[in-house]
């Protein structure tokens, strides 16, 4: 099994810093089998949402996989339409229902929806959850400063994670930097760039791989990782899931996450979360 580094929560509590994404797999078979595939390649982090609809799914696979539940860090979020105290306690309820669990090891956030102003209120019922031990740590997903900062104001529980739009792209320098400062790990979401391509394409991630007999994927992968990032590579093809997991055998050079940092362009591939009207 692949030897997958973690990183601690502020909490305390252990999360590996490379896991599978499940975002566009169809419930049912295809993300059953998905799952299954990356945690006989050694994931053992598997992060889904309510708005996937793959939960179901999701759920069966980490049963059928026979690996203990305990062993395996489930990530799951709640979508803006149940956003509020009432709302979202009832969402997570759907959400375990649905996981066939009795808790996950990391509840989000999905997006701040600032046009609907209720995560601070949200957040509080984040925290019931986590005071109940039905999350193991709590965070969000998609927040900017300003939107960590109003929360703060109002927190009684420091999110552990925000999983934004990360990759060479798009660095997100100062909002990882704001992060540290606060403890809150980052956990990046479309990694490699997303479905265009057009950053694994550059030549400079091709001439990088060759020099460690690793594809450009690997590479940017290997880059997250590097940078002290948990990593959610999406796939739901099984050699492409093992191909991900495989970049725990070299080290990129300091010369070479130099390279990779150049490649830096602010180009988001998803909304941005200010001005997504959702």
């Amino acid at each position: 099994m692949t030897n997958i580094s973690s990183v601690t929560l502020n909490n305390g509590v252990e999360m590996p810093q490379l896991g599978l994404g499940v975002y566009q797999v169809k419930d049912g078979d295809e993300v059953e089998a998905v799952v299954l595939a990356a945690l006989e390649a050694g994931y053992r982090l598997i992060d889904t949402a309510s708005l996937y609809g793959n939960e179901t799914g999701v759920g069966r696979a980490i049963k059928a996989s026979g690996i203990p539940r305990q062993e395996i860090f489930v990530t799951t979020k709640l979508w803006n339409d149940d956003q509020g105290y009432d709302s979202a306690l009832a969402a997570f309820d759907l959400s375990l229902k649905k996981l066939d669990m009795e808790y996950v090891d990391l509840y989000l956030i999905h997006w701040p929806s600032p046009k609907r102003g209720l995560y601070v209120e949200t957040w509080k019922a984040l925290e019931e959850i986590y005071r109940q031990g039905r999350a193991k740590a709590i965070g969000v997903s998609n927040f900017h400063k300003q939107h960590l900062d109003e929360l703060m104001a109002n927190a009684k529980v420091t999110p552990a994670v925000n999983q934004i739009e990360l990759h060479p792209d798009l660095p997100q320098l100062e909002l990882r930097a704001y992060c540290e400062k606060l403890g809150i790990i980052v956990e990046s979401w479309s990694p490699i760039g997303g479905g265009g391509g057009s950053l694994l394409s550059q030549p400079i991630l091709a001439t990088i791989g060759q020099k460690y007999g690793k594809s450009p994927a690997q590479v940017v992968i290997r880059w997250h990782i590097q940078n002290g990032l948990v990593v959610i590579p999406k796939s739901s093809h099984v050699e492409r899931i093992q191909q991900n997991i495989d970049v725990f055998d070299f080290e990129l050079s300091y010369d070479d996450m130099e390279l990779i940092n150049g490649l830096a362009s602010d180009n988001r591939v998803g909304p941005n979360p200010d001005t997504a009207d959702f």
